[in-house]
């Protein structure tokens, strides 16, 4: 790898102090940086460019932030191939693979080529009403069919494939990847899915009854979501930053894409020596 897109969060405190060692490192190693605007304020030496066209002139991409951070470049690759090596300078940071002090060995490993790559699966969105596309959405995370403002509930007739699956009534549904089953999807009591399995996660938001359970779903199959009844307008959000409004009638079609997102990911990563360390597992000592 010689070229590398550095996007940053510059909320972030740490960030201005973990863009100068990044540039040190970059240089020691040969790596010529590009970024967007905003992280140029950051990183002086590095050629801005507009967000619109650095993933086409760079090998690689390096976020630096949290799962926000993450997320938010992810959607904006849009299906290009670019591996994408996620640093946490926030606090959770389940996407990101590389810590704060492991910066320097994460550009290293990008500049040798010596890294795993995992391929994780994106949802793709349609939102149709009578038959009609009106928009479509890429999420690698998860998106939400929620009630809004309404404190009333809602119901949904889930399709899967050709079947009618049933009907809910609760206040929402969340249609995860296994990257997403992490997330929002596991706050609402979903199981957590390794990342290289080829299924979708729905979750329901407040069932009206206890016989409504998480369901895993092939990711082979097209998920239909038909508001069947609701008060007023839904809100459709994908991965919790993009949000658009639904009316009784419309559905939400979600299948996977056929473009993937690529994480370059440390040799040593463990998937469940994250969980360990995130979800504060504890078992019995030996």
């Amino acid at each position: 790898m010689n070229t590398l897109a550095v996007i940053a969060n510059g909320a972030k405190p740490r960030a201005p102090e973990v863009l100068r060692r990044l540039a040190a490192k970059a240089a020691e190693l040969g790596l010529e940086l590009y970024t967007d605007e905003a992280t140029s304020e950051y990183l002086k030496k590095a050629k801005a460019i507009s967000a619109s066209e650095i993933f086409d002139l760079v090998d690689g991409v390096m976020a630096l932030g949290g799962d926000g951070t993450m997320l938010r470049v992810a959607r904006a690759l849009n299906g290009r191939p670019n591996l994408l090596m996620g640093v946490n300078i926030g606090s959770l940071g389940f996407l990101t693979s590389v810590t704060e002090n492991e910066l320097e060995t994460g550009l290293a490993c990008l500049a040798n080529d010596e890294y795993l790559v995992s391929h994780r699966s994106v949802a793709y969105i349609r939102v149709e009403r009578q038959g009609e596309q009106l928009a479509s959405y890429r999420g690698l995370n998860d998106v939400v069919i929620s009630r809004g403002p309404s404190s009333r509930v809602v119901t949904l007739d889930v399709f899967i494939g050709k079947d009618r699956g049933t009907s809910y009534v609760c206040d929402g549904l969340i249609i995860s990847t296994p990257t997403g089953s992490t997330g929002h999807s596991l706050s609402a009591g979903g199981p957590i899915l390794a990342p290289d399995t080829a299924a979708f996660v729905l979750s329901l938001i407040c069932p009206h009854t206890l016989s409504s359970r998480p369901l895993v779903v092939p990711d082979q199959y097209d998920i239909q979501i038909k508001v069947a009844e609701s008060s007023g307008e839904l809100l459709l959000s994908v991965d919790g930053q993009v949000d658009r409004k639904l009316a009784q009638g419309d559905s939400v079609r979600v299948t996977r894409s056929p473009k993937d997102v690529r994480f370059a990911l440390l040799p040593a990563y463990s998937f469940y020596a994250v969980l360990r360390q995130k979800l504060h597992w504890r078992g019995k000592s030996v």
